[in-house]
């Protein structure tokens, strides 16, 4: 039975399509046919009929977007939050796709001022409200730029209270109702309140201000906080030296001291080049591809983002062809020859090939077992003019009898002349 206007259809469902209309989303016409792709309501608007799914769209984070997260690790430049809600969509999923549940906060990203490390300003468990911006390969966020984003919530690492905002001890703005912790948050305008801004909280992260004394002296410098648990403080002391195994896994990260014989980890070699699309001279982390897109970093977010016009991809299209034609012409060719007669030498092919042009290598199959001639071989022209001139005038003529076959080869070789030169090995 088929489904018209106002049904429930479901995927493979035949829908009605009236003369005069045209399919829309969730549906396909094959064979004349209409047929449903989605689960929902068949509906007709502007002469389309579409499908009005009845499953609720994914809320996936996207560039932009406000997010609800716990702080979940804290390494020496990144924290990790873990994504709750995406505060500025309604509707839609509230579970997150799998690889869009965790986003970064580079520690240059967290507050307007100096900090060593994202734990001097936040910590495991935190409840904060970020902004992401970047969302490929991986989710990046940042709690600057507005004075909603930053700590909604805070727990005190020593009894687990909520902590509270306090204005006695400058850069020392949340403190434990119950015991005598005091820390510095970036505070959102909103902490202690969620949705709610208006009390100029904000300004208790003194952005741009250099650290009191006190504070500086807590501050986590060569990394003294990101590998800390939530009740580290309690345990340890405010203060304290960096464990050996810690050290050591700090140093090897950076180099290991490198110039003075340590091994460290090699850095990686950037490699010169021309951005395709903008043109600007930039570096990149591998060695280009020439007549491939190579793109600076503002170019790639930009077409990521579907930022970039087609009058500027278009641009990089016909750069990136001419690019390819010139690489061709400085490149050789590779030629496939079917149907050789079995008793055929290298010097005696060589001889009826070299009239088009110099040949660099040549190379006759043989069988391992009987040592005799497959019936076919590989020629490279290290001109690819030459190359092409010697398909042209060879390919069809005989050679001892034999009308042989010349033809370009593919980087798997010709499968139809493969098996044509397995056919004539086992005569």
């Amino acid at each position: 039975m088929s489904a018209v206007v106002g049904d429930q259809v479901a995927p493979g469902s035949v829908v009605v399509i009236p003369q005069g209309s045209s399919v829309g989303d969730g549906v396909l016409e094959i064979n004349g046919k209409g047929v449903a792709t989605l689960t929902g309501t068949l509906v007709e608007m502007n002469g389309s009929i579409s499908i009005e799914s009845s499953r609720l769209p994914i809320n996936s984070p996207a560039v932009d977007d406000i997010v609800i997260g716990q702080v979940t690790r804290l390494n020496e430049n990144v924290a990790e939050i873990r994504i709750l809600q995406v505060e500025s969509k309604e509707g839609g999923h509230r579970d997150l796709p799998a690889l869009k549940l965790f986003a970064d906060i580079h520690v240059s990203e967290v507050v307007d001022r100096f900090i060593p490390s994202p734990g001097d300003a936040m910590r495991m468990r935190d409840i904060v409200r970020a902004r992401i911006t970047k969302d490929d390969p991986i989710l990046k966020a940042t709690t600057k730029g507005h004075i909603s984003l930053g700590v909604l919530s805070a727990l005190c690492t020593q009894c687990g209270e909520n902590l509270i905002v306090s204005e006695t001890k400058p850069d020392f703005n949340v403190e434990c109702p119950r015991c005598d912790y005091t820390a510095y948050r970036v505070l959102s305008d909103g902490f202690g309140h969620g949705h709610e801004t208006g009390f100029g909280l904000n300004k208790l992260n003194r952005a741009g201000e250099r650290w009191t004394p006190e504070a500086e002296a807590k501050l986590g410098h060569d990394g003294a906080r990101p590998y800390l648990s939530p009740l580290a403080d309690f345990r340890r002391g405010s203060s304290h030296e960096i464990p050996p195994r810690v050290a050591s896994m700090r140093a090897s990260s950076r180099g290991g001291g490198r110039g003075q014989g340590g091994q460290g980890r090699p850095r990686r070699e950037m490699h010169k080049t021309v951005c395709t699309l903008c043109g600007v001279d930039t570096k990149v982390p591998f060695k280009p591809t020439p007549g491939k897109p190579i793109r600076c970093r503002d170019c790639m977010d930009k077409v990521k983002q579907g930022k970039a016009t087609k009058e500027e991809l278009s641009k990089e299209r016909g750069a990136i062809s001419a690019m390819r034609k010139e690489l061709e012409k400085k490149m050789g060719v590779k030629l496939f020859i079917g149907r050789l007669p079995y008793e055929i030498s290298e010097d005696e092919l060589s001889k009826s090939f070299s009239v088009h042009g110099k040949i660099e290598s040549l190379n006759i199959a043989m069988d391992r077992d009987s040592g005799k001639s497959k019936g076919f071989a590989f020629i490279t022209f290290p001109s690819r003019d030459e190359g092409l001139a010697a398909i042209k005038a060879m390919n069809g003529s005989e050679i001892k009898g034999r009308k042989i076959v010349v033809e370009e080869s593919t980087p798997s070789g010709s499968g139809r002349d493969r098996g044509r030169g397995r056919k004539q090995s086992k005569r």
